[in-house]
């Protein structure tokens, strides 16, 4: 795993160490690999066992854990069970609908960051043939703020830091984010650069465990005498919401600070030379920060100044700072403004483009990044779509499509009636799981390429198809002989990955295959010979180097040991933004954050609720029941609340209650028999496990210009459940698991 000639993990998208021979992998990866390698099987006796609606009588785990799709299976209209297809009718079966369709726009083709470069370049030529940029992606529900945030103010919607940063950099912000549980191989990285001397402030409204201490599972030496490295020097725990107010205060002691020394005749503290040869709009900025009332970044933050300034210190006082953030920023309405405030602060004192500094989203899935730059893009650039349709002949659509959010209004309305998802378990992944499984039921078609059977397979179409693909890290043999596909990580690195491990069925195949398949039977040879392309991943790969520059003799160089670097133009001070510089974003904080809004019509206790992770999980798929960093165990039905929020609440620690969220559109979502757990947390945050409760999360709850869900915000009350917290729920409508 994670190593030359083998497979990518199939889990995060954190970068892989420089180091040679260093063995390179997490718990989470080994479960994750080790839940793709199982022997057990779903196929034709299973679906013959067992109806839809039985199987959505089932929770999310035992779905999954019943063993790999063996076999394409169509569900035929009105139909009770799953049948078995061959894959050549499967294909006519999808080309027929898509034909059938008066505008390639009432189609949607979803994908899922597990997908490789190859499978994503191929899937977007296909559907761009076709007609639409309708590809809502695993991005909008995650980074999609990210990209959005870094492409005005840097002009490149990616991290600027690469690996040997870390090696390099004084201090590291980590905010809003668990590694521990996210992306477990950062740790290790993170506890290197403590080592070192680095300062890492950890800033988290859940105090993780993983962020303070961490045992690193490639040391024997740590694990035999139970030892383990300190990570975070400072721990600072805001409000939900309340990080941009955190950053604001911040910049504010820096100006403050900065005037003061010119006053003095001693050395500026901001990075003069940088922000007048790289930069615009620091005057208007200036005046934002200065017009910030002390009072409002307190309240928001829900930190004590001390604290700010203790993080303002720390970033003034080192030379190189890397801050690093995840979906506890990007979740949120003001989303893209927090993010904005985050690359302000860096370019305060020249921390973008300088070694061992700059920003640092860190992605969920390993490719996510990938097809993204593969073209996976709802509203892709123009010069991306004239390069593409220079080399394979044809006008691509111009209009923008659907993302997520719009996706699903759009099955709403009527208005897509087939969906594809190349991976992923979207009907859980997605916010307001009620109305999303209702919108993918009126579909005509819905089309799942996975690889375990999960809560997407049954929230079907008037009519179905479930088709098998190989996983990560099975061998997949073509023509030529056995390929390998490639992956970007988080840090634009790109690198190969070839499967070791006999495939668990002779019906599965590849992505770039299916993708090919649905392609021929559509399109004909119209632009090219499909199958001449997945005889030999290579032509797919001199494809994308003809309409991706960066991708120049992409054979050659991802046949190095740890493939090549992409590069970044942020990273090298070149500014693609409008104006051709680094741009200072001017945003007013927040007047009120949701939870102050809707409490003030509201004569009962609201809390702020955040969706998360357990230990035991990756993204959609559970792999067991603990959480062990947070002490929870044989449960993921709980509310962990701030213990004077419990007693406020008339509650106890280990009490049942009812959740109900609060939303602009007064529609009633709740989940109910959730077990209190006493956590520390900021009073008035609250957290629980996703998916169990992204049902109350509205759709239309969503980022300002990212269209990201905003879980991180979710306005609740909570009262107490009757002591039945196995009748049903109204979230989902089926039985609650009540363990």
């Amino acid at each position: 795993t994670n190593q030359p000639r083998g497979f990518d993990c199939l889990g995060c998208a954190w970068g892989e160490t420089p180091e040679a021979g260093r063995v390179d992998f997490c718990e989470n990866g080994v479960k994750a690999v080790a839940w793709e390698t199982t022997r057990d099987l779903v196929d034709a006796a299973f679906f013959a066992r067992h109806s839809v609606d039985a199987l959505r009588q089932r929770d999310g785990h035992w779905l999954e854990s019943q063993g790999r799709l063996a076999q394409p299976m169509h569900l035929a209209p009105g139909a009770s069970h799953y049948r078995p297809i061959s894959w050549e009718d499967a294909y006519a079966l999808i080309a027929s609908h898509l034909r059938a369709l008066p505008d390639p726009n009432q189609a949607l083709f979803y994908t899922s960051g597990r997908t490789s470069n190859e499978a994503a370049f191929l899937y977007q030529l296909m559907v761009r043939l076709y007609g639409t940029n309708n590809f809502p992606d695993c991005s909008n529900m995650c980074h999609e703020a990210s990209g959005v945030a870094l492409s005005e103010t840097l002009g490149v919607g990616k991290g600027t830091v690469r690996m040997e940063d870390f090696e390099l950099t004084d201090a590291i912000f980590v905010i809003g984010q668990n590694p521990g549980t996210n992306h477990p191989r950062m740790l290790a990285t993170l506890a290197d650069a403590a080592k070192r001397g680095a300062t890492i402030v950890a800033v988290n409204p859940l105090r993780e465990r993983g962020l303070q201490r961490f045992a690193n599972p490639q040391k024997p030496r740590d694990m035999l005498l139970a030892s383990s490295s300190a990570i975070s020097r400072h721990y600072l725990t805001p409000r939900l919401g309340g990080d941009m107010a955190l950053i604001r205060g911040m910049a504010k002691y820096l100006f403050a600070w900065d005037a003061q020394r010119r006053r003095k005749y001693q050395p500026a503290l901001l990075d003069d030379v940088f922000i007048g040869a790289h930069t615009q709009g620091i005057d208007a900025y200036r005046a934002q920060v200065e017009a910030t009332d002390w009072a409002q970044i307190i309240e928001q933050s829900g930190l004590a100044r001390d604290d700010i300034e203790l993080a303002a210190r720390i970033y003034a006082g080192n030379e190189r700072v890397i801050i690093t953030w995840a979906m506890g920023l990007t979740q949120h309405q003001h989303s893209v403004a927090t993010i904005q405030e985050i690359s302000n602060l860096l370019l305060l004192r020249g921390n973008i483009g300088r070694p061992g500094a700059g920003a640092c989203p860190v992605r969920g899935h390993s490719n996510v990044q990938g097809d993204r730059t593969m073209g996976i893009n709802e509203a892709p650039d123009a010069a991306f779509l004239d390069r593409l349709g220079a080399v394979f002949g044809f006008e691509p659509p111009r209009a923008p499509g659907h993302n997520t959010v719009q996706a699903i209004q759009a099955m709403e309305r009527g208005d897509a009636r087939v969906f594809i998802a190349m991976g992923g378990n979207f009907a859980a992944a997605t916010p307001d799981t009620a109305r999303t499984e209702r919108a993918l039921q009126g579909c005509a078609l819905t089309v799942q390429i996975s690889t375990k059977l999960n809560r997407s397979h049954l929230m079907t179409g008037r009519e179905a198809l479930i088709l098998p693909c190989l996983g990560r890290s099975d061998r997949d043999r073509q023509a030529s002989g056995e390929q390998f596909i490639t992956v970007e990580d988080s840090m634009s690195m790109v690198h190969a990955s070839q499967g070791v491990v006999a495939p668990a069925s002779a019906e599965l195949r590849s992505e770039p295959a299916i993708v090919a398949g649905m392609a021929q039977a559509l399109l004909g040879d119209r632009p090219v010979d499909w199958g001449w392309y997945i005889a030999d991943y290579d032509r797919i790969r001199d494809a994308i180097a003809a309409v991706l520059p960066a991708f120049a003799d992409f054979n050659a160089r991802v046949r190095r040991p740890r493939g090549f670097y992409l590069g970044n133009s942020a990273a090298r001070r070149e500014w693609h933004t409008a104006g051709g510089r680094a741009r200072f974003m001017a945003h007013p904080l927040p007047a009120q954050l949701p939870r102050q809004r809707a409490q003030a019509h509201s004569d009962q206790p609201l809390l702020t609720l955040q969706t998360l992770r357990s230990h035991d999980q990756y993204n959609t798929t559970v792999y067991g029941m603990d959480d062990r960093y947070r002490g929870i165990y044989g449960q993921r039905r709980v509310l962990m609340m701030n213990p004077a929020d419990i007693a406020a609440h008339g509650l106890q620690d280990g009490d049942l209650v009812d959740i109900h969220s609060i939303n602009d559109d007064a529609i009633a979502r709740s989940v109910h028999g959730f077990r209190v757990v006493a956590y520390d947390t900021p009073s008035g945050c609250c957290a629980a496990y996703y998916p169990e409760t992204n049902a109350l999360v509205a759709l239309d709850s969503c980022g300002d210009r990212s269209f990201t869900p905003a879980s991180k915000a979710v306005v609740v009350r909570v009262v107490k459940a009757a002591e039945d917290a196995g009748r049903e729920t109204e979230d989902a409508g089926r039985k609650g698991d009540a363990r």
